[in-house]
């Protein structure tokens, strides 16, 4: 079977694998990018569509061709908890967000990944990975057009998405890759585009419920008459049954009554911290197929957005220099650690936390914690008050002070650990040491809130 030989292969063409391979091309490698879906179906992905705006992206592609296409709100000033217990959340942004069109936006990365000197590759399965027999990870073998295809590169980068089939596939056991994997660390979500005849009166505004699970349903308008719901849950969690329960509430929404559905679509994506590696000889994983997500939002794009365009510097870096070992890849990691990793990292001990207490006191408690620190929480883990706001927040969460002390203490353990993740080693010879004192806190926390290991 004859192969097709590249600098570099990309498998997937959702964020992360766009950004990539737009980036390694801008660079003037060889890139081929090769996507399941055929070129009219690729870019539909189930998404809540709520990002921060073009700040959160890479200057790879046309990002002002990107915004005037697919953003089709750019209007989101606020964000609003619906309590069923008391009185809902209203919280300002800093600054403003934005919803958009995914199946648009989708097109357009790609159509810039094309542009800038892609090959694109639809209707192409992977099905393997290909690897010498010291392990370095030569390529992947797919179904193409009913076709069996090889593809030879020098790096191979994984933008398959979640619990990727390459990692099911290739053989880390040489590497320091992450194989501590399992469904458990992930979320399923389902979610539908419905059309409304009368605009919704917060279409300045993403809107989050909980469910009687642990999970939240949305409510983000992408125009006053366009609103993306949805919904998740955890996979540690009793099953929801998603379809039904996403429909009953529509049903209790006035604001939704007459609404056409015209899109549905599913997807698991991980509720995790970042993989400890994403790299291994002659290959880079990035975005969901590397835990690039935050674990209690969900948001993926930013992380994948940011985390191809790393991959692909160093990947274009190392073919240069003729050397696409784990260690010369190695930077890559400490590039992601550094920056959102140790977010997410932090953010992901509240998702324990969390996992190990009732649902009716967790909304309870969050009811009586000021708006802007519970935004704070869920998107970097840390957040501060003054003495005067926590003495308020004292007085509100009577009854449930010992579980606010544990929190207390779980916020402790975050800090710990973003300071951890900020010196994560500069190559994989410091690795063993850090890992084994970063599942110290981990084993702590455990302790401290009688909660069975993640990981």
């Amino acid at each position: 079977m004859p192969a097709e030989a590249y600098d570099m292969v990309v498998v997937g063409g959702g964020t992360a694998g766009a950004f990539a391979a737009a980036t390694a091309a801008s660079e003037g490698l060889d890139v081929v990018l090769l996507e399941r879906k055929s070129e009219e179906e690729a870019g539909h992905i189930a998404c809540g569509d709520a990002i921060k705006g073009t700040s959160t992206f890479p200057d790879v592609i046309d990002l002002d061709y990107l915004k005037e296409e697919s953003f089709t709100n750019q209007n989101l000033t606020r964000a609003v908890f619906e309590n069923p217990v008391g009185d809902d959340l209203d919280v300002p942004f800093r600054a403003p967000g934005a919803v958009l069109d995914r199946k648009r936006y989708g097109e357009i990365i790609l159509e810039e990944a094309e542009r800038l000197g892609t090959e694109m590759h639809y209707d192409t399965v992977v099905q393997d990975v290909t690897q010498d027999d010291d392990g370095r990870v030569t390529g992947v073998r797919a179904k193409r057009k009913g076709d069996v295809v090889e593809y030879e590169a020098d790096v191979t980068i994984d933008g398959a998405g979640a619990l990727s089939i390459l990692q099911d596939k290739a053989d880390f056991s040489a590497s320091r890759f992450d194989t501590n994997v399992s469904y458990s660390q992930f979320c399923s979500a389902y979610r539908e585009v419905i059309e409304v005849p009368e605009p919704v009166d917060y279409d300045d505004a993403i809107v989050f419920k909980p469910t009687e699970e642990l999970g939240y349903l949305w409510y983000f308008p992408r125009t006053a008459t366009e609103i993306n719901v949805g919904l998740g849950f955890q996979m540690t969690e009793e099953p929801m049954k998603l379809v039904d329960t996403l429909k009953r509430d529509i049903r209790s929404r006035p604001e939704l009554k007459d609404g056409t559905v015209t899109d549905k679509l599913g997807a698991a994506l991980p509720t995790r911290r970042p993989y400890d590696s994403a790299v291994a000889d002659g290959f880079i994983a990035a975005g969901d197929s590397a835990g690039h997500v935050n674990p209690t939002t969900g948001g993926g794009i930013p992380g994948a957005a940011k985390s191809a365009h790393w991959a692909a510097k160093h990947a274009v870096r190392a073919i240069s220099e003729g050397d696409v070992s784990e260690a010369n890849l190695w930077e890559y990691n400490r590039d992601v650690m550094t920056s959102f990793g140790k977010r997410f990292a932090a953010v992901d001990l509240y998702n324990i936390w969390g996992m190990s207490n009732d649902v009716d006191e967790l909304v309870e408690m969050v009811s009586s914690v000021p708006g802007q620190q519970l935004m704070d929480s869920l998107s970097s883990g840390s957040s501060d008050m003054s003495l005067g706001l926590k003495l308020e927040t004292l007085v509100k969460t009577f009854g449930h002070w010992d579980s606010l002390y544990e929190l207390y203490r779980v916020r402790k353990r975050a800090a710990e650990i973003t300071r951890h993740y900020n010196a994560y080693p500069s190559s994989p010879r410091g690795f063993d040491a850090w890992q084994e004192a970063r599942d110290a806190v981990m084993d702590d926390l455990y302790a401290l809130i009688d909660a069975d290991p993640k990981y």
